[in-house]
């Protein structure tokens, strides 16, 4: 597997693009979304929505492997673990063109079997590589991450198609959990490819940079809430 025409920059600029393409990103600076935790945000991202394109799908898993073997030692993978629901499409994907055998973790303990969260069949010690859709600011990433060593793995790396990159917090929570992120693409990838095709307004571009900007304050003033909820995403 080579690296040697890998670009981060580039492969974030592409991938953005193919998100606008299949719809998969929304703006709405009049009307904020709220999500199940409060938080009010003039953009929302369904990553959920790439299982239905085949094309843009292929090259999103294309993208993530050639990122995952320029930033890690996939040598050092023994599984691939997608998180419940929506990591695990992705995690299936990448576990077939890795050639890695694949696991599930649950949000929650299903009260009985190994680790009541983690489907699959898994060595102690296994070294596993925890995949997902998304990371907000990385809260449920590192309750996975708990939940598999539990189980006996060893985690080190989590992967997501899309990270928000706007919450300070961020890099102290995935550093303290002793977790490297991997992720193809942030919302300020998808503004501006959205702001080159002039598919938001500049009154709508610089609405969304506030939020970016000042999430929290931002969210407040628009009705949302304030903190984030503990293991948000």
């Amino acid at each position: 597997m080579t690296t040697q025409n890998f670009s981060k920059p580039d492969i974030a600029t592409e991938v953005a693009g193919l998100l606008l393409d299949i719809e998969a990103v929304h703006v709405n600076t009049e009307k904020p979304f709220i999500f199940t935790s409060g938080w009010a945000s003039p953009v929302y991202i369904d990553c959920r929505k790439v299982i239905s394109f085949l094309e843009p799908r292929r090259k999103i898993i294309e993208h993530a492997v050639a990122t995952l073997a320029a930033e890690c030692d996939l040598s050092k993978v023994d599984y691939i673990a997608g998180g419940e629901t929506a990591g695990i499409s992705y995690a299936a994907w990448i576990s077939e063109e890795l050639s890695k055998p694949m696991l599930y973790v649950r949000k929650k303990p299903k009260g009985f079997g190994r680790g009541a969260q983690i489907e699959g069949e898994m060595k102690d010690g296994a070294r596993v590589l925890l995949v997902e859709d998304l990371t907000t600011d990385g809260g449920s990433k590192i309750a996975f991450a708990e939940a598999l060593r539990d189980g006996g793995a060893v985690v080190s790396d989590v992967f997501s198609v899309f990270f928000y990159g706007i919450y300070k917090e961020s890099p102290a929570l995935f550093e303290d959990a002793g977790l490297s992120l991997h992720y193809l693409a942030t919302w300020r990838d998808v503004l501006a490819a959205a702001k080159a095709r002039k598919l938001v307004t500049d009154a709508q571009f610089e609405e969304v940079e506030k939020f970016l900007a000042a999430p929290a304050e931002w969210s407040r003033d628009h009705g949302g809430a304030f903190e984030r909820a503990k293991a948000a995403g």
